[in-house]
């Protein structure tokens, strides 16, 4: 807060380099990954990974192979509908990896950018609040890969056998399942993460949190069902719902924490009537 004041322009052209710099990130990251493959080259007795130019054996299509490794069960075939399915799914996947990587340098550019205009007490709550929401993204994420998508295929797969129906899945539909399911479980895990900034920002008290817990479940269970697909008679959604209803619940313990090392509560709106 120290520093002298610029013009709006210097800011602005600063917040345009900055964004110049994550788009190329994101932009050659997404080439790299869409339109060159990895090859061990053994070299004095080192294996050296060398890229090289493929779209057939893109990174992008390594990293599909191993989605229908992990998550494509024995029995559901993948089938390609449309000519074109396999150029998007590898399209959708170079586009998640290529978002991977720009994610620490749009945060590195943009905490650079807002840092010197915040408050010492506003600073360290970003740096605190770094390390929690990345593990809540990548639990989330994890969960989502590892339980809720197998989970998921296998329900199809036995359904489809009862009706006598051929189980058969498309690769547009399998990759853009397991990416948007992935991406939306480890986003909703920052419940607690949200509701802690907001105790910690004075806008919503513990106090509060915690009298509208029945909301917040309710949230949960919607949250749930936003992102769930859908296909599993409830199960997916009752499982998500009650594990971010725990989360709530994790959130009105870390808004007492906050306001205990704050000092002195947040007045919420019950408080002000």
């Amino acid at each position: 807060m120290g520093q002298e004041r610029r013009p709006l322009l210097s800011h602005i052209n600063e917040l345009l380099r900055r964004l110049r710099r994550i788009l190329i990130t994101l932009g050659a990251t997404f080439f790299v990954a869409f339109a060159f493959g990895v090859e061990n080259v053994h070299l004095y007795g080192y294996t050296i990974p060398v890229p090289y130019p493929s779209i057939y054996h893109s990174i992008a299509d390594y990293v599909i192979r191993a989605f229908i490794q992990d998550e494509l069960p024995p029995g559901l075939h993948l089938i390609n509908i449309n000519p074109f399915d396999p150029l998007f799914a590898a399209f959708y996947v170079s586009f998640l990896i290529s978002l991977v990587v720009a994610v620490p340098v749009a945060v590195r550019e943009l905490w650079a950018f807002v840092a010197p205009g915040l408050y010492r007490h506003e600073r360290d709550m970003a740096k605190y609040a770094l390390i929690p929401s990345f593990l809540l993204f990548v639990s989330g994420a994890s969960f989502a890969y590892f339980i809720i998508v197998p989970f998921m295929m296998k329900f199809v797969l036995y359904y489809t056998q009862v009706l006598g129906v051929e189980p058969t899945i498309s690769l547009k539909a399998f990759v853009n399942t397991v990416v948007s399911l992935t991406l939306a479980t480890g986003v909703a895990f920052e419940y607690p993460l949200v509701m802690g900034a907001l105790t910690f920002l004075g806008v919503v008290g513990a106090r509060t949190w915690r009298r509208n817990w029945r909301w917040g479940v309710l949230g949960a269970f919607v949250i749930a069902w936003i992102i769930s697909p859908g296909t599993t008679g409830g199960i997916i959604e009752t499982t998500i719902g009650v594990i971010l209803s725990v989360l709530y619940f994790i959130g009105v313990f870390a808004a007492y924490w906050i306001e205990r090392r704050r000092g002195h509560p947040t007045r919420s709106y019950e408080d002000l009537r």
